[in-house]
């Protein structure tokens, strides 16, 4: 019998409960890839569990980017978006952005010269700042091979 899910202890240390809505919004970003709003979420939430609002559903995503569950990130299109940590998830990715259309692509085939230069760059920024770096978030923002 499976243990409890890898964002159970996170709540606990942190002295919260784990709520069914809390339940239900990670179990909806955990069955998808794409990158999901706080209406969007609101809207798969509603159509099982009428009961929760919209409010809970900010709540619950803000608490969840502040426990460390959940990355929110900001795509340039006035929206909020939000997915499950990449550690968890999956490996880490980067997010290439089309201005026109939205469309979002994580990057995830890093050649080995990638991986040089952002190591690189952390360890800079690491000595540079005496700063412990433990995760980054990269956007690239163009059109895509559609909108071109």
């Amino acid at each position: 019998m499976p243990g409890p899910p890898w964002w159970y202890g996170k709540f606990q240390n942190a002295g919260h409960r784990v709520t069914l809505p809390r339940q239900i919004i990670l179990g909806i970003l955990s069955r998808t890839s794409k990158h999901l709003s706080a209406e969007e979420i609101y809207l798969s939430v509603h159509r099982t569990y009428p009961a929760v609002g919209l409010t809970t559903i900010y709540r619950t995503l803000q608490l969840l980017v502040h426990l460390g569950i959940v990355f929110k990130f900001d795509f340039g299109d006035g929206r909020s978006r939000y997915e499950l940590t990449a550690s968890q998830k999956q490996k880490h990715h980067h997010h290439l952005i089309c201005r026109r259309c939205g469309r979002v692509i994580d990057y995830t085939d890093f050649i080995e010269e990638e991986r040089e230069v952002f190591n690189k760059v952390e360890k800079i920024l690491s000595q540079k700042y005496n700063f412990k770096i433990n995760n980054h978030q990269v956007h690239f923002y163009g059109l895509c091979d559609k909108c071109q």
